[in-house]
C-alpha cells in the first residue's frame, strides 16, 4: 500500500508468474482470485451479460444466466458474492502488508498510512457515484466507499488475538441486526422490507435519498465483518502450519459460517438479503469466500499449478485500476462508444442483432484487458 495514489514500476523483461510471485512475496492464489472477480466485473461493466439475455429468454439458460445478476431482495445468487470476494481478499491482502509493515515502521506509522489509504479509497467511491447528469451529488453507496470503512475497522483490531477479532466481526453484525429490529421510526420501521427499513432512514440522514434499488449506505458496518475474516485467514496463511492444515481450517470456518448463514434464513429468523447486508447475508457468502480462497490456495499454491495464470492475474494486480476505468471512463464513455461502432458495422452487413451486441461487449472487454496487459509488461501497477 502507498500513502497515495501512486503508480509503482519495475524495469526489466516480463517475469513468469512463479517467479513474480516470489520476488514480490505475494500470494499467487490471492491475486488469482481477486483477478477472476475482476474479470466478471469487467465482463459485466462491458455489458455482455444483459446483452446475453435477450437471447436465452424462456430457455432453461436464463436460471444460469439469472445467477449473474443481483437477487431481487430474498435470495443468494452467484453475482451477490463478487462484493463479498472482493472485500474478503482485501483483507488477506491487508494480513501481508500488515506484517510487512511491521518489520520496518512503527503502529503510528503504519496507522497513517493506512489512514491515507482509506481517504483514497472513500474520496474514488464518491467520486464514482458523484457525477449525475448536470450535478454532482453524494452518495456512499459504492464499493470504494464501503471498504474505506472496512478497512479502517480490520486495521484498528489487527493486532488483537484472533478470537478477539472473531468477536469483533460478530458484534459487526450485530449492531445493523438490533438497528433494523428495534429502531422504530416511522415509515422506516420494517426491518428487511425495501425502501422501509432503518438503512433507508439512515440514507435519508446522510445523503437526503434513498436508493431505488435498495442498497444502503449502513451496509459497510456488516461486511467489515468479509474484511476482517479476510485478515484472518492471511493470518493463517502466514503461520507456520501445515499447507494442509491452513486449508482444513479454512474449509471448516467457511463450511460454519454457511451453516449459520443459511440456517438463520431458512429458519426464518433473518432473511439472506444483500442488498440491506443482513448477518445471515453476510456469513453465509463469507462462507463462501473462506471455501473459494481455500480452493485457489489449494490448488495454485500447494498442488502448484500456476500455468496459464497470466490472465487473471492482469486484472487482479491492477484490479483498483480497472474497476476506476470501467466505472467511471467505461461506463460514461468508453463502452457505448466502442459497442455503436461495432452495432453499426455488423448493420451495414445486415448481420444479427443479439450476436452482433454479444461480439460488441466482448470488444469493449477485449480493449480493457489488452490496457491491462500493457500495464502489466511494463511493469506498472496502480494502487492506493
Amino acid at each position: 500500500m502507498s500513502n497515495s495514489p501512486s503508480i509503482t514500476t519495475q524495469a526489466g523483461k516480463l517475469a513468469e508468474p512463479g517467479k513474480l510471485a516470489q520476488a514480490s512475496q505475494r500470494l499467487l492464489s490471492l491475486d488469482f482470485m481477486r483477478g477472476l472477480t475482476m474479470v466478471l466485473l469487467t465482463l459485466e461493466s462491458a455489458g455482455l451479460y444483459s446483452r446475453i439475455e435477450p437471447g436465452v429468454l424462456g430457455t432453461p439458460f436464463i436460471h444460469v444466466l439469472n445467477e449473474f445478476f443481483h437477487h431481487p431482495w430474498h435470495g443468494l445468487h452467484l453475482w451477490d458474492l463478487v462484493q463479498p470476494v472482493f472485500m474478503f481478499a482485501a483483507g488477506t491482502a491487508m494480513a501481508f502488508s500488515y506484517k510487512k509493515q511491521r518489520l520496518t515502521m512503527t503502529w503510528n506509522q503504519s496507522f497513517v498510512k493506512t489512514l491515507k489509504r482509506c481517504g483514497w479509497l472513500f474520496f474514488w467511491g464518491v467520486l464514482d457515484y458523484a457525477v449525475v447528469k448536470d450535478h454532482l451529488e453524494l452518495r456512499l453507496w459504492d464499493v470504494l466507499t464501503q471498504l474505506s470503512f472496512t478497512t479502517l475497522v480490520t486495521f484498528l483490531i489487527m493486532g488483537w488475538a484472533a478470537k478477539w477479532q472473531i468477536v469483533m466481526s460478530f458484534l459487526c453484525l450485530l449492531i445493523p441486526e438490533l438497528l433494523y429490529r428495534f429502531s422504530h421510526i416511522p415509515g422506516y420501521d420494517q426491518p428487511f422490507t425495501d425502501q422501509h427499513n432503518f438503512g433507508n432512514y439512515m440514507d435519508m440522514v446522510l445523503m437526503g435519498r434513498v436508493n431505488g434499488g435498495g442498497w444502503v449506505a449502513i451496509n459497510c458496518i456488516a461486511t467489515s465483518a468479509h474484511t476482517i475474516w479476510g485478515a484472518l485467514a492471511g493470518r493463517l496463511l502466514l503461520s507456520d502450519k501445515d499447507n494442509r492444515e491452513k486449508v482444513k481450517y479454512l474449509v471448516v470456518s467457511g463450511l460454519i459460517l454457511l451453516g449459520l448463514g443459511f440456517g438463520l434464513d431458512w429458519t426464518g429468523i433473518t432473511p439472506i438479503i444483500k442488498r440491506i447486508a443482513t448477518s445471515s447475508f453476510t456469513m453465509a457468502s463469507g462462507g463462501w469466500a473462506l471455501l473459494f480462497l481455500a480452493l485457489c490456495y489449494w490448488w495454485v499454491d500447494v498442488k502448484k499449478h500456476q500455468k496459464n495464470l497470466l490472465f487473471f492475474l492482469v486484472f487482479g494486480m491492477n484490479s483498483i485500476f480497472i474497476y476506476l476505468f470501467f466505472e467511471i471512463v467505461g461506463d460514461r464513455w468508453f463502452t457505448e462508444y466502442i459497442t455503436t461502432i461495432t452495432s453499426c458495422l455488423f448493420g451495414y452487413i445486415h448481420f444479427p442483432a443479439i450476436p452482433a451486441a454479444i461480439i460488441g461487449a466482448l470488444v469493449v472487454f477485449g480493449l480493457e484487458a489488452g490496457m491491462l496487459y500493457f500495464l502489466y509488461r511494463k511493469k506498472i501497477f496502480f494502487k492506493l
